[in-house]
């Protein structure tokens, strides 16, 4: 297993039960910052729409998977979006890094930045998804 997607499952089970359901935002960034060829691009959107509305709107876990469920009523194409070759300054191993409480609930917040931010050339595209949906 590589040592990315060990971290992960690390901070997963962290998350578990941490308020907030923060646990979303640690699945968004992972997903869209791994995203590869084989990636669904349901998952690349649903990650970068995550990321959209914890950074820009400050939407909680629980409130971003409603979202997610509500986008996930109409089957659909996805937009197209675009994947930069930097993915963000942070990883989930700097997340992991982090102590155990409010030091690393802060450093998921800072990874979600950071990888939203790489993204940034897609934000347009997620707003105009939004809006289709009269969300956010």
């Amino acid at each position: 297993m590589d040592t990315m997607r060990a971290a992960y499952d690390e901070v997963y089970l962290y998350t578990m039960g941490r308020p907030g359901f923060i646990l979303q935002h640690v699945v968004d960034a992972f997903a869209v910052q791994r995203v590869n060829d084989d990636s669904k691009p349901i998952g690349l959107v649903f990650g970068l729409v995550g990321l959209y509305l914890h950074v820009e709107k400050q939407f909680s876990g629980r409130e971003v998977q409603r979202v997610h469920m509500e986008l996930g009523r109409r089957k659909r194409g996805w937009p197209r979006v675009c994947v930069p070759e930097d993915r963000g300054s942070m990883t989930v191993a700097d997340v992991l890094a982090a102590s155990a409480g409010p030091e690393r609930d802060a450093a998921i917040d800072n990874w979600c930045r950071s990888v939203w931010t790489a993204f940034g050339a897609n934000r347009e595209t997620i707003i105009a998804l939004l809006r289709e949906y009269q969300i956010a």
